[in-house]
Order: structure tokens, then sequence, then C-alpha cells
């Protein structure tokens, strides 16, 4: 159990930023999994920015790996190019 004031403060700090970034994580990737059941072509298209700004977030705040965010951003983009 931690003893000094500010480390106290860092425990309740970190439990703020684990249940923010578990919730940005969880919304990408549902995002994702939507973004890759479309199947109509424009509506896909329109989506798309979105979910590569997100994926760009993640990356910035290093909540995923930025090599991960850019298989996942091709693989997308791939995904949205065959439907055209």
């Amino acid at each position: 159990m931690a003893h000094h004031l500010s480390a106290k403060k860092r425990i309740r700090q970190d439990e703020k930023k684990r249940l923010r970034n578990r919730y940005y994580k969880k919304t990408t990737r549902s995002a994702i999994s939507k973004l890759r059941e479309m199947t109509e072509a424009s509506e896909a298209s329109k989506f798309f920015p979105k979910v590569m700004s997100m994926i760009d977030k993640l990356a910035k705040k290093n909540l995923w790996h930025k090599n991960k965010a850019a298989n996942v951003k091709g693989k997308l983009q791939k995904h949205v190019s065959s439907l055209a």
C-alpha cells in the first residue's frame, strides 16, 4: 500500500487513465469491426476517415504500436478499395 501522498495521487491518476484508454481502445476496435462488416462502397468510404483518425490517435498516445496501427490501416484501406 502506498504511504506517500504523491504515490496515492499517482494511483488515482493511473486508474483514470486506464479506464479512459480502455474506452478509446474498445471504441476503435468496434469501429474497425463495423467497417470490416460493411459491404457498400459509399458507406464504407464515408466511415473510413473516422476510423483512420481513431487509429492514428491510439498510435500517437502509444496505446497501440505505430507499426500495428500502420498494418491495420493498410488492411482496412485494402478492404475499402476492394468494395469499389
